[in-house]
Formats: structure tokens, C-alpha cells, sequence
């Protein structure tokens, strides 16, 4: 590159963008959450009164710079079917007499939304039923009631669903559950949904005048973006969903709200590890010590009964693992073998003896 004086500048930019295509209607809409342009200047550097410097060929420089988000709720950065929040920073190099160079960089945001609050931590309960009818003639009922201890969950996070099933109808129905998510996009007016399911979980089936309990039955948050409440154009909701199909008719579904965050306090593993401390407390109660070695084999064992290799024992030693059941932890231990068989009773050699 020629001695030049050039002109440095980056600009950093967020927007919330939504697009679809309704028949010749092209609905489309945008929302900024973040602006901010700056010119790049090097203190080592002597500047014009515009910011431009001057570039000599053969050297290398470089350009730091640094900006604070905006206060307040910021979009996570996501990627949808019909929109997408998006972050990037540009970097402009401006000469005279030469089309202006740029570079592109994308980055990610997370916005954070703690599950701890007062309203995320309270318990959310819903009940369906539904008659069922063939060829218009009544056939008896389904219903469901569900209920989770709480609305907010992070990724990683178990679901533990207590819900009561009731079929009174003729037929075979299935219970399940799911956790989907619902994308809303707005433009123009006009709205645009999308739904997903993520993962699902089901019960047994039941016959007719029966009925199923869940209680505690879980269901995993996988790795997925964070709820987006807080934009006008673009919603991403989550929502657990349990319903029973019915054959022959439509489905019962039941939908508790789910926020999913990334602030928590409390930690999954460290309750799995609670938990699992007590379990294994437990087992150390019920399970008995390991005894002492038995005595040597040469000591008990007479000289012409012995074996040239002991036997292998049927059961390892506790090797402190709770792999398998309670009863399977006996200490090793080896059999005296039975004496010498002989065909000659020794009863009848006695007698003989006598007489």
C-alpha cells in the first residue's frame, strides 16, 4: 500500500428482523436494539482535524477499540425460521480515490433472565376433559390435570411432572408430554407462528375405565436458546405441553407456560449429588462391613486333603462400587474340600475286625 492518509471507523450494530412472504405481500419489519459508531484513532499517531492519519506502507497497525451495550433488556441473539436478532461490529478503512474497505464481525449477546424470581418459582397447574363421542353417540370421557412446582428452568435443568390420567371411554389412549417452542413474528400488521417440539416423554397406555399417575416424572431442558419476551416484532415462548391421544378424535392438550433463563442459584448437579449423597448413606448403613480374611488355607486345611490350586470363588469382593444389587456383596471365601472318596465301608471292616 502507498503512502496514504487514511480514515478508520467501526460501527457496531443489533436488529431484530422478521421476513415472510404472504402471497404478493412482502411482510417485513425491524427493530433496533443497538447503534454506535466511532472514528479509531492511535495515540502514537498525530491526527487531522477529521481523524484521519497517515499510512505508511511496510508497517503494521493496529486499532483497539471498545463500547458498552445499552442499559436495559437486550434480544439474545437467535435465528429463526422467519426472523433472526442479530449483533456485529464493522470496521470501515476510508482513502481518497479508493472504493472504501470493511470487515465484518458477528457477535453474540445473551440477555439475562433470572428463573429465581418470585414468579418464575410459583407453581403452575392446569385440568382438561373432553367427551368422547363415535358416529355422534357419547362414549365416555378423557382427563387430564398436570402440575410443575415451578415456571423457570435453565438448560439442563429435569421438569418433574405430576399429572393424574381418567379414560372412561372405549379406547386405548396414551398419555405424553412435551416441551415446544413457539416462535411469533409480527409485521405489517399480520402475524406469523412457528412451532417446534423439542422433546418428549410418555406414559403407559390406558385401557378403558382405567386410569395413570405421574408424580415425578421428568422431562430434561436441552440446549436451547434463552425465552425472548421483551421484542415487538419476534416472541420465542416455550411451553410444556401434556396431552393424551385419543383415536379417532383430536388430541387433549394441556399447556403450562415455561420461561427459560440463564441465571440460576440453585444447580442441578449439586442436588443430583445431595441427592446421591444421601442414597449412598444410606446403602453404608445396610451394608455390612467387610469381614476379616478368613485363616490360611495350609493352616485348617489337613496335609492330605489339601489341593494344589484353590478354587475360584462365584463372587468377587465388595470393590465399594453400588453397581449391582445389595445381596451380591458377600466376602470371598474357599470351601474345604470333602474327603477322599473309598468304596470300602469302613462299618463293615470294623465288624469283621470284632468277630
Amino acid at each position: 500500500m502507498s503512502v496514504s492518509r487514511t480514515l478508520s471507523c467501526f460501527q457496531a450494530c443489533g436488529v431484530a428482523r422478521v421476513l415472510w412472504i404472504r402471497g404478493p405481500q412482502q411482510c417485513k419489519q425491524e427493530m433496533e436494539y443497538l447503534r454506535h459508531e466511532s472514528v479509531l484513532q492511535q495515540e502514537d499517531q498525530p491526527a487531522d482535524k477529521d481523524g484521519s492519519v497517515l499510512l505508511r506502507p511496510g508497517n503494521t497497525y493496529q486499532y483497539k477499540f471498545e463500547f458498552e451495550l445499552p442499559q436495559g433488556p437486550l434480544g439474545t441473539t437467535f435465528k429463526g425460521k422467519y426472523g433472526c436478532v442479530d449483533y456485529w461490529v464493522k470496521a470501515f478503512l476510508d482513502r481518497p480515490s479508493f472504493p472504501t474497505q470493511e470487515a465484518k464481525k458477528r457477535f453474540e449477546v445473551m440477555d439475562q433472565i433470572d428463573v429465581n424470581t418470585p414468579d418464575l418459582m410459583s407453581p403452575v397447574s392446569a385440568k382438561k376433559e373432553k367427551k368422547v363421542s363415535c358416529m355422534f353417540i357419547p362414549d365416555g370421557r378423557v382427563s387430564v390435570s398436570a402440575r410443575i412446582d415451578r415456571k423457570g428452568f435453565c438448560e439442563g435443568d429435569d421438569i418433574c411432572i405430576n399429572a393424574d390420567f381418567e379414560n372412561t371411554c372405549s379406547r386405548i389412549v396414551v398419555p405424553k408430554a412435551a416441551i415446544v417452542a413457539k416462535h411469533t413474528y409480527l409485521a405489517n400488521g399480520q402475524t406469523k407462528m412457528f412451532s417446534q417440539k423439542l422433546s418428549c416423554v410418555r406414559g403407559n397406555h390406558i385401557t378403558s375405565g382405567m386410569s395413570e399417575s405421574w408424580r415425578g416424572k421428568t422431562l430434561r431442558v436441552r440446549k436451547i436458546k434463552p425465552s425472548i419476551l421483551g421484542c415487538h416484532i419476534l416472541r420465542v415462548e416455550y411451553f410444556l405441553q401434556i396431552y393424551v391421544s385419543v383415536p379417532g378424535s383430536k388430541k387433549i392438550i394441556l399447556e403450562l407456560p415455561l420461561v427459560i433463563g440463564n441465571k440460576s442459584s440453585f444447580s442441578r448437579n449439586s442436588s443430583m449429588a445431595s441427592q446421591t449423597s444421601s442414597e449412598m448413606s444410606w446403602v453404608d448403613l445396610n451394608i455390612p462391613d467387610v469381614p476379616e480374611a478368613p485363616p490360611c488355607y495350609l493352616d485348617i486345611v489337613p496335609e492330605d486333603h489339601r489341593i494344589e490350586s484353590p478354587t475360584t470363588p462365584l463372587l468377587d469382593q465388595l470393590d465399594n462400587s453400588f453397581d449391582s444389587p445389595i445381596f451380591m456383596y458377600t466376602p470371598e471365601f474357599k470351601f474345604m474340600p470333602p474327603p477322599t472318596y473309598t468304596e470300602i465301608d469302613p462299618c463293615t471292616v470294623n465288624n469283621n475286625i470284632v468277630q
